[in-house]
């Protein structure tokens, strides 16, 4: 029976819930509107397998992750080790094309609090030894004025820029306060070898309550301040970009990298989506089933293919 023929079944969104729903999509085949329903409504990672990537048939469009068959293994593997994650993300990114991008960070941040409550994410907490924070030395943001441009400068080098509540906190405050002049623009940047290692890992699993962590996330929330003033903010981004690194430089109007830089989203791993707006900046700039590839994977990817992606818009 083909995948067409599955869909069209009377119990389809039941039988076909749970392990990734895989399909090899050919040219001739061409899914009807009540076909894309169903197939958008699965409770399972859709994986078309297409000859060639860059030329997919148009019955591909409406899978979560467009692979060939050597790039499938990777796609289902990572889907079965953390199946929660993995559906919640596909969902999310489903919805986010038809939400505003306020929105979608509001559905994004339900979604990453409800992980954060579940075993996957309990599990990958329970599997690594017990940090403690370093200690700060200095504010974790700096702002450096020069005439009608604000630099906002990451500034944890020691640390390659690992994203912490307070790196968050006061990136806010630098936002909100170089962007209140209306003439101002902004050039987001990161001091030492990374622009951003990601979310400071000693402080995952330090949340109140996933509810708490929800309320907190979308009112101290860079992500919004970037999204809703892309046009004056530029992001120059080198070294890792990962996790939050990837995702809030995304927002902005351009991004210039550094020929070493390179982008990973490794939180489906963790039991987790993307929580630092990765889920709206990034589909924006690269598509859904790319940006689910990205975060189903958690593969690297280069400067080079950022700027084919259309990740970055320059790499200097």
């Amino acid at each position: 029976m083909g995948w067409l023929e599955l869909l069209r079944s009377p119990f389809a969104l039941d039988d076909l819930a749970g392990p990734p729903f895989v399909a090899d999509v050919h040219t001739d085949e061409e899914p009807t509107s009540a076909d894309v329903v169903v197939l958008r409504s699965l409770a399972a990672v859709t994986v078309a397998v297409v000859e060639d990537t860059d030329r997919p048939p148009s019955g591909s469009a409406a899978f979560d992750v467009v692979v060939d068959r050597a790039g499938l293994d990777a796609v289902t593997t990572a889907a079965q080790r953390s199946p929660q994650a993995a559906v919640v993300l596909a969902q999310v990114l489903r919805a986010g094309e038809t939400r505003d991008p306020v929105s979608g960070l509001v559905a994004e941040s339900l979604a990453y609090s409800t992980l954060q409550g579940g075993p996957e994410f309990r599990a990958w907490l329970a599997s690594r030894p017990i940090a403690p924070p370093k200690p700060a030395t200095r504010p974790p943001v700096r702002v450096e004025s020069d005439g009608d441009v604000r630099r906002v400068v990451l500034d944890r080098p020691d640390v390659h820029n690992a994203f912490s509540a307070a790196m968050r906190d006061h990136l806010v405050e630098a936002l909100r306060g170089a962007l209140a002049d209306a003439g101002t623009r902004v050039i987001l940047l990161g001091d030492g070898p990374s622009f951003s290692s990601g979310g400071d890992l000693t402080e995952f699993g330090s949340f109140r309550d996933p509810a708490s962590a929800h309320v907190i996330r979308t009112t101290r929330s860079p992500a919004w301040w970037l999204a809703t003033h892309a046009e004056r903010v530029d992001a120059h981004v080198h070294g890792a970009c990962v996790g939050a690194g990837a995702e809030l430089s995304a927002f902005c109007g351009r991004v210039t990298a550094a020929a070493d830089a390179w982008f990973a989203l490794p939180e489906v791993a963790m039991g987790l989506v993307p929580g630092a707006g990765g889920t709206v900046s990034i589909p924006r700039r690269i598509g859904r089933q790319r940006a689910a590839w990205l975060a189903l994977t958690g593969a690297r990817i280069d400067a080079a293919r950022a700027l084919a992606w259309g990740l970055v818009d320059a790499v200097e």
